[in-house]
């Protein structure tokens, strides 16, 4: 009888195979392909040793930054002082880790800055059409061209000291910088995140979407943005980067942070110097913007790999 025939053995295992089958996992699989870019991962391992120094520095080494000690003036690394001292005596180590609280300070706010603004313009410009897209990229092209450079030290000339009266010496300076560095930095974002809803708008998934009634904010929100922000991350670690080393710039060039602030770059201002007699004044503050840098630019790398869907494992 039908009723009375045994099933397969087969046909029995089969469900149980695939439910003890591992499930797919797109963000185990994006991880462990990022693990595999091995200059990634130990990037990721450098960054977060020197953000670890940088905030639990102070509870170690409690020497202040601007303690001034005359009879050791340009001493050498020892064990007193592990990265030497200055021309006025100071710490080095000290006066390091306090800089780079506000260096990776300045990389991180002004990545935000940039990425802000470039999501906003590129996905108005890309989920518009007509004149709102052509001003749009127009903007864009325009600010693409400008001389970023001399425009920085313009406008920072130009505020520096308003901004100081309003919210201080640090304070102000530290919102002129972010502001004005990533406000230079968000025309790469918003062309490719423009390029990304130009091709997403057009996939089976949304049009779905728009068939099921969704509006143009929801299609936007859940369905093209996420899916368009694998490049717009990897561009974000590169602005960090250059966020990073344009703050140097500026301080190196005397425009950045007060001289009573030491940051990465006003060290290597101040060292310039000295570069005959006192070398590792320069080389500790260079050594810590190329390795953070670095790091930043390998960890983007392998951003990149592991967040491309045409990667097979």
């Amino acid at each position: 009888m039908a009723g009375l025939t045994h099933a397969s053995p087969s046909v029995e295992a089969a469900p149980v195979a695939a439910s003890g089958k591992r499930r797919f996992s797109p963000g185990r699989d994006a991880l462990r392909r990022f693990l595999r870019h091995r200059m990634a991962a130990a990037s990721i391992l450098v960054l977060a040793l020197l953000a670890l120094s940088i905030v639990l520095g102070p509870l170690l080494w409690r020497i202040p930054i601007n303690e001034i000690d005359f009879t050791a003036r340009l001493a050498p690394p020892s064990w007193e002082h592990p990265f030497g001292t200055d021309d006025l005596g100071q710490d080095l180590l000290a006066r390091m880790i306090y800089g780079g609280r506000i260096s990776l300070a300045v990389g991180f706010a002004a990545m935000g800055v940039a990425l802000i603004v470039g999501i906003v313009v590129g996905a108005l410009a890309g989920t518009s059409k007509g004149p709102v897209d052509a001003a749009l990229m127009w903007l864009t092209d325009l600010f693409l061209s400008l001389p970023q450079l001399p425009l920085l030290l313009l406008i920072i000339y130009l505020f520096r000291d308003f901004l100081k009266g309003w919210l201080g010496p640090e304070g102000g300076v530290f919102v002129l910088i972010v502001l004005v560095i990533g406000g230079f930095r968000w025309m790469p974002v918003a062309r490719l995140v423009r390029a990304q809803f130009l091709s997403l708008r057009e996939k089976e998934f949304v049009e779905a979407a728009r068939a099921l009634g969704a509006s143009n904010v929801r299609l936007v929100v859940r369905h093209i943005l996420p899916n368009a922000l694998g490049p717009v991350i990897v561009a974000g670690t590169i602005d960090v980067a250059a966020a990073i080393i344009a703050e140097s710039t500026l301080s190196f060039l005397g425009l950045g942070f007060p001289p009573d602030i030491p940051t990465w770059g006003r060290l290597l201002f101040d060292a310039k110097d000295y570069l005959d007699i006192a070398p590792h004044w320069a080389l500790f503050a260079g050594g810590a913007i190329f390795l953070t840098v670095i790091a930043i630019n390998f960890i983007g790398d392998g951003l990149r790999d592991a967040l491309d869907p045409r990667k097979v494992m």
